[in-house]
């Protein structure tokens, strides 16, 4: 049984502390679906510039957390693109997608390079834009 302060943990506190834990994870939750709506939407109404992807890259993000799991492995492949535009100076951005494989992630970032797309670029700060996957 579980002690604490001198006494046993009551039915009461451990349904606050469930309940507590609960409330945690609603708002991570909801922490992460606000966080995914804002990167979907970021950008949606800026101007838009031609860009050219000039830069391409895949890196393997290992997993180094361990896991209860034994057999999952949440390691990855970060592919990034990296575009430059003119606005009117030139500047730089880029856009990163998650692969399981390597030869996937190396095959959609060369598909990419030297491929002219539409960025979308912040009136209020040129040096800011977002390449939204829709353009792509």
């Amino acid at each position: 049984m579980l002690m604490y302060a001198g006494g046993p943990v009551t039915r009461f506190e451990i349904i606050l502390i469930l309940l507590f834990g609960g409330a945690v994870m609603v708002v991570g939750i909801c922490w992460q679906l606000l966080g995914n709506w804002k990167k979907r939407t970021s950008g949606r109404n800026w101007p838009t510039v031609s860009a050219v992807i000039d830069i391409v890259s895949v890196a393997f993000i290992e997993d180094d957390i361990p896991s209860p799991k034994a057999n999952l492995d949440d390691s990855y492949y970060l592919t990034t693109l990296t575009y430059f535009y003119g606005n009117p100076e030139q500047q730089t951005g880029d856009y990163s997608r998650r692969f399981g494989k390597k030869d996937d992630a190396e095959a959609w970032a060369n598909s990419y390079k030297g491929s002219t797309v539409v960025v979308h670029v912040d009136p209020r700060d040129p040096t800011r834009s977002v390449l939204r996957k829709e353009d792509l």
